[in-house]
């Protein structure tokens, strides 16, 4: 453990700031203008439907709305870029038990108006002006806990402890599952949540029997949850028999529609017809088979190629992050992410059941992108440092040094010769 220990702080004396990873911000500043422009072109057939009951919504009120979500998500990415990691090292415990008691809250008030409850699930808190969807926040509490958990019993070489380690974590995941899976009825939220523990487990390092008996255990539970659940059995009847014409394969038969009248080009902006109340969930759940049906084979697979280069990135910044923690922060991050894209696109391909997850960076909503924009922040902060290590000589060498910091390092400065 000494030896690791002088390993580990030899390394980390040597890094030095650089330039962050400014792909990563092209990437998804390139996502989020899709997502609002295609928000703008299917915002009036939208507020049509709402304004038929009665009501008098601005035929952009959802791009606008989607606007303001946006500038607040950016607003959260700089924040996170900025505030220190060890702010959120030393408040991890405390934040991830708000979020809890946060997840808690629309269940326990379900029966007021501060709960928004659909078809059963109460999921979000209602502020009048706003809704909240506190699952999002224990996401983004749940991967800070965990990195700086992950990352304390690796120091003290006890991952693999199964009093210190596995059980302590075991007992946290179940009575998340509970929570979320149980109580909200959120199996699209639980399913994010298993990508992020699996992805932080396994760059931890976990021992490969404990990891798949851990993987056994999340199916097994996954089984349990889907088996009490008349609504999920539902689903996944659904998804064996898609070719169903009534009520219950409706939303599939309707998604797979819109992803094939895209054809190669797609119809374009303006031409939209799944939008005009046909596709259920048009601007949240489902904006994956809009985007097919006016991009096209052709602009789906380049948005396709934009979410794999960004997830690449990512799997760069983890690997020359300069410590466990950071390493395992962009891990939980980039589960959370890969996690929410996968399912969204093969649920509306039929790959996968329909499971309410949104599509990120694309999808409406607020909740959800401020969240995973402030995930983001932190792994921008992550990518401005890089891990050195010492050639043979005692030289400083920069065998993890990428190009970025070779061009962003700052000019050297020299002691002027007059003043000496």
């Amino acid at each position: 453990m000494e030896r690791f220990s002088r390993k580990h702080n030899a390394s980390a004396e040597i890094f030095r700031r650089h330039r962050g990873d400014f792909l990563i911000v092209l990437f998804i500043s390139v996502l989020m203008l899709l997502g609002l422009v295609v928000i703008y072109s299917i915002s009036p057939a939208l507020t049509a439907r709402i304004n038929a009951a009665g009501n008098t919504l601005d035929q952009n009120h959802f791009m606008y709305r989607q606007a303001a979500y946006l500038l607040l998500g950016i607003a959260a990415f700089v924040s996170a870029s900025l505030v220190p990691l060890t702010f959120w090292q030393k408040h991890k415990g405390k934040l991830l038990v708000g979020a809890l008691l946060l997840c808690l809250t629309p269940v326990v008030f379900a029966a007021t108006s501060l709960a928004l409850c659909t078809n059963g699930a109460c999921r979000w808190i209602n502020f009048g002006f706003v809704t909240l969807q506190p699952a999002e926040i224990l996401k983004f509490m749940l991967v800070l806990f965990l990195a700086g958990f992950l990352a304390h019993r690796i120091q003290e070489r006890k991952l693999n402890d199964l009093h210190e380690t596995l059980i302590p974590l075991g007992v946290l995941l179940a009575i998340t599952a509970l929570i979320v899976v149980g109580l909200q009825k959120d199996l699209g939220t639980g399913l994010a949540l298993f990508g992020i523990v699996i992805s932080m487990l396994f760059v931890a390092g976990l021992n490969k029997r404990y990891f798949l008996f851990a993987l056994g255990g999340v199916v097994v539970a996954g089984l349990l949850f889907i088996l009490t659940s008349t609504h999920r059995l539902e689903r996944v009847a659904t998804f064996f028999n898609a070719g169903d014409k009534d009520a219950t394969g409706y939303h599939i038969n309707q998604a797979l529609i819109a992803v094939g009248s895209g054809g190669a080009t797609g119809k374009g902006l303006g031409r939209s017809i799944q939008a005009f109340g046909y596709l259920p969930e048009a601007a949240n759940d489902s904006i994956f088979a809009i985007v097919a049906e006016k991009f096209g084979f052709i602009g789906t697979i380049a948005i396709l190629i934009i979410f794999a280069a960004l997830f690449l990135r990512l799997l760069k910044v983890m690997d020359t992050a300069k410590d466990r923690y950071q390493q395992l922060l962009v891990a939980g991050v980039f589960g959370w992410i890969f996690t929410h894209t996968i399912v969204n696109i093969g649920a509306m391909l039929g790959i996968f059941p329909l499971t309410g997850v949104t599509l990120p960076f694309l999808s409406f909503g607020g909740t959800s992108l401020l969240f995973i924009l402030l995930a983001l922040g932190l792994v921008f902060q992550v990518s401005r440092y890089t891990t050195h290590q010492r050639t043979n000589n005692g030289e400083r060498g920069a065998r993890y040094e990428d190009r970025r910091s070779r061009r962003g390092l700052s000019r050297p400065r020299y002691a002027s010769p007059g003043r000496y």
